[in-house]
């Protein structure tokens, strides 16, 4: 199958790239400036937010796309633009299905723009007329990660004798594998499964606990200093102001809000076998 991948050069699309190739199809992936690419993929030089490249030949689409900081560009030309311009040359082209990636927690109504651009996207989506799937994951780990890679080891491995900890720490999160992640998208493309679903790893953390097990797999022994919420919620408006804030607002609010939801009887199946947090982790991460 010739697959159109929005986003295949990032965190989970080279793992998806790598997987399609591996079940016989043929990744076109969309990238804005030259990128090397595993033999059998194809490169198609655009940007989705300003263009939609020709999509003959091209028989479903997956849009990976997305932004955790907003940078060179912005939640809602990656979120919704993106998504609508892919829409407009899929209907073109006759492209009949579509695989997005969402977020677990995304709605309307959060404050997060994060959250928020990513419940338009979703819309979009439902209301294309197309075949579509939509999966949601939570915290996704593995090398090269944002949340366990950055925010959480910045946290241990700063200098500070303690590490911070938001409020209590009691928020909950059920991280799921990169890996699980692609592969969840490979199989519902290639079975036909259609309809939106969270995509959860096996089991469920406080955000303190997942402090601690960052702290054991760097080998830190530090006491948890407790910042009340109200405190912290006059701080990082400011903080996240700085070109190298360690968290930003919209990673706050969703930190605050926890992220996490039963697995899906329909993703049993895709993932009979998802991948534990404490068997990773240790593989990648170092202060």
């Amino acid at each position: 199958m010739w697959v159109l991948v929005v986003g295949g050069t990032g965190f989970v699309g080279r793992h998806l790239v790598g997987r399609l190739l591996q079940g016989g199809h043929t990744p076109l992936v969309l990238a804005r400036s030259p990128r090397d690419l595993p033999e059998g993929a194809v490169l198609v030089p655009g940007d989705i937010t300003r263009e939609v490249p020709d999509l003959e030949g091209v028989e479903a689409a997956i849009y990976l796309a997305g932004i955790i900081r907003e940078r060179d560009q912005t939640f809602r030309a990656v979120h919704v633009e993106g998504v609508k311009n892919l829409l407009g040359g899929m209907r073109r082209a006759g492209v009949g299905r579509l695989l997005h990636m969402s977020a677990l927690g995304a709605r309307r109504g959060t404050g997060s723009r994060y959250y928020e651009t990513k419940a338009e996207g979703e819309e979009l989506v439902r209301q294309s007329g197309l075949k579509w799937t939509i999966l949601r994951p939570s915290l996704i780990f593995g090398p090269g990660d944002e949340f366990f890679g950055k925010v959480l080891r910045g946290l241990v491995c700063q200098p500070l004798p303690f590490v911070p900890l938001i409020g209590d720490g009691r928020f909950p999160f059920r991280p799921v594998h990169v890996g699980d992640v692609a592969e969840a998208f490979a199989r519902a493309l290639e079975r036909g499964l259609e309809g939106t679903y969270d995509l959860v790893g096996p089991k469920e953390y406080t955000f303190r606990e997942l402090l601690e097990l960052t702290m054991g797999v760097l080998g830190r022994r530090k006491p948890f200093l407790p910042i009340p919420l109200p405190l912290m919620d006059l701080l990082v408006p400011w903080v996240s102001r700085l070109p190298f804030a360690p968290i930003t607002r919209d990673q706050y609010l969703m930190l605050k809000g926890g992220n996490t939801a039963p697995s899906p009887e329909a993703l049993r199946d895709l993932l009979p076998a998802p991948r534990a947090l404490e068997e990773v982790l240790p593989t990648y991460l170092r202060c």
